[in-house]
Formats: structure tokens, C-alpha cells, sequence
């Protein structure tokens, strides 16, 4: 099952030639990018490992591109996003995040329902154990 998480999930995974395109429209636009990682994508992890420190100030993708490949070289085998972050005043938050690898097997999560008192139901996103190969 294919993890959902950030813009253009629903899309096929961009080519590096896409993630150039979206690297520099953040570029454009003034925003500081930066490229986290992990091997937990749960939904509520909003707490990636950052691959070197934000790239402020740059004019050109290719220097971000030359940071994600050397990110996949050492992580390839987890999740890695890259994020454009907007310091403008009223803003001051992230504009846009997306996933530009995947690992092998990708993780699986499931929602499990519980009822609590006073007929209340409670949901719990958790992590599937990995099907077994027999």
C-alpha cells in the first residue's frame, strides 16, 4: 500500500526532473527548502530527521538536487521529503512538503476502533506488523 502523506501523494512518484520544477518554484517564491528523512512515517511524526540545515538564500535547484542525491546514496532505503518553508511575515510555516523516496516496503498502517465509556469511540492509527513470506 502506497503511504499518503504531503502534496502530490495521490500522484505517481515525481521523476527528478518533477522535484527539480517544484524545487525551484519554491526557489521562486523565496522559500527557504530543506530535506528531511525517516524510518517512521507514521502520521503523527512530524519530527523527521533534517538532512543538513535549511538551504536559505539559494537561487538554483541543482544545489538542493546535489543534497537529495547524496540523502538517497546514505537513506535510500527510508522516506525522504523535501520541504519549502515561507519566513514571510503572516505566514512563517511550511507552504508545501512531499515525498521524493520511498523505500522498498512500504510501511502499513490501520486504524483500530474502540469503544470507551458512555458510548464513546476512540480510533488509534497503528503500524500493520509486515506480511510474513512464507
Amino acid at each position: 500500500m502506497k503511504l499518503t502523506q504531503g502534496c502530490f501523494s495521490f500522484l505517481p512518484d515525481l521523476t527528478d526532473d518533477q522535484i527539480y520544477k517544484q524545487v525551484q518554484y519554491c526557489l521562486a517564491k523565496g522559500w527557504a527548502v530543506n530535506i528531511e528523512f525517516t524510518d517512521d512515517p507514521h502520521p503523527r511524526n512530524t519530527y523527521w530527521e533534517m538532512w543538513g540545515l535549511p538551504m536559505f538564500d539559494l537561487q538554483d535547484a541543482a544545489g538542493v538536487m546535489m543534497e537529495l542525491a547524496e540523502c538517497r546514496r546514505v537513506y535510500g532505503d527510508r522516506y525522504i521529503r523535501i520541504s519549502g518553508f515561507d519566513s514571510s511575515p503572516g505566514w512563517e510555516s511550511v507552504r508545501i512538503s512531499f515525498l521524493v523516496n520511498r523505500p522498498p516496503q512500504e510501511a502499513e498502517f490501520e486504524l483500530v476502533r474502540q469503544e470507551v465509556g458512555g458510548r464513546a469511540i476512540r480510533y488509534t492509527t497503528v503500524r500493520k506488523a509486515p506480511a510474513h513470506v512464507s
